[in-house]
């Protein structure tokens, strides 16, 4: 690889919805999407970027939703955080059949199926090449899987936390019932805040904030961007800084 096509970034956070397993399907995960990430995500490796994920548990159980219906919400949280389990071994076996070594770190204790979340040993395996998927969000209830990835991200050292999602960035409105909604190339977090865009939950942005950690907002199905992305292209929206730098 010449040195003008080295990649813009060394390690990575890639978050993903759990929603976005689900493809056209109503539940579960769609084998095809799941292909189509792991394909995506071992080419970056091969690339020699460090590669850690967090998927969220939509596509299964989502906590909050389960409290909704009456269901106490520390019982509902802890099922979601177990459909992250489920989601994170998917995307392992999907990338162990892309020809990458994987390794999923779990913040709950589920050692028969997964290895415990261990900071310097989920380093250690993004050293030696392996994609770490960080399962079971913080491990606590009341904390959404954005707040695992902004945490996760920031342990970790990444460079840039990447926000997969169904759109191709942040908007002013929802795109997908306004199509007068208008998409922004960059914020900073305090604009994301104060106009309350649902880029992530507030826990999350203020944590990317507070530690100078950027974030970007793509469309993981538009099929090439986030290898473009990873090169240094600006897609979908970029968020950093604060108004005050």
């Amino acid at each position: 690889m010449s040195q003008d096509s080295q990649p813009a970034y060394r390690r990575i956070l890639l978050k993903l919805s759990g929603e976005a397993l689900m493809g056209q399907q109503s539940y579960g995960v769609d084998p095809d999407v799941l292909a189509q990430v792991a394909e995506e995500v071992s080419e970056l490796s091969r690339m020699g970027v460090e590669v850690g994920i967090v998927i969220g548990g939509g596509n299964i159980f989502r906590g909050a939703g389960l409290a909704q219906g009456g269901m106490d919400r520390v019982t509902g949280d802890h099922m979601g955080m177990l459909a992250t389990v489920i989601n994170s071994l998917a995307l392992q076996d999907a990338i162990e059949r892309a020809g990458r070594f994987s390794r999923v770190m779990s913040a709950i204790r589920i050692n028969q199926v997964c290895e415990d979340y261990i900071r310097r040993r989920a380093v250690r395996h993004l050293e030696k090449g392996r994609i770490v998927v960080f399962a079971a969000g913080t491990g606590n209830p009341f904390f959404t899987t954005d707040s695992a990835a902004s945490l996760r991200a920031i342990e970790i050292n990444a460079d840039i936390m990447i926000k997969a999602t169904k759109v191709d960035g942040v908007y002013d409105a929802d795109p997908m019932t306004r199509k007068d909604a208008r998409r922004y190339e960059r914020l900073t977090f305090d604009e994301a805040l104060e106009q309350r865009l649902g880029v992530m939950d507030t826990t999350a942005l203020v944590m990317c904030r507070d530690n100078g950690l950027p974030l970007r907002v793509m469309n993981m199905f538009s099929k090439g961007d986030l290898h473009r992305l990873v090169m240094g292209e600006p897609v979908g929206t970029l968020v950093e800084g604060s108004r005050n730098e």
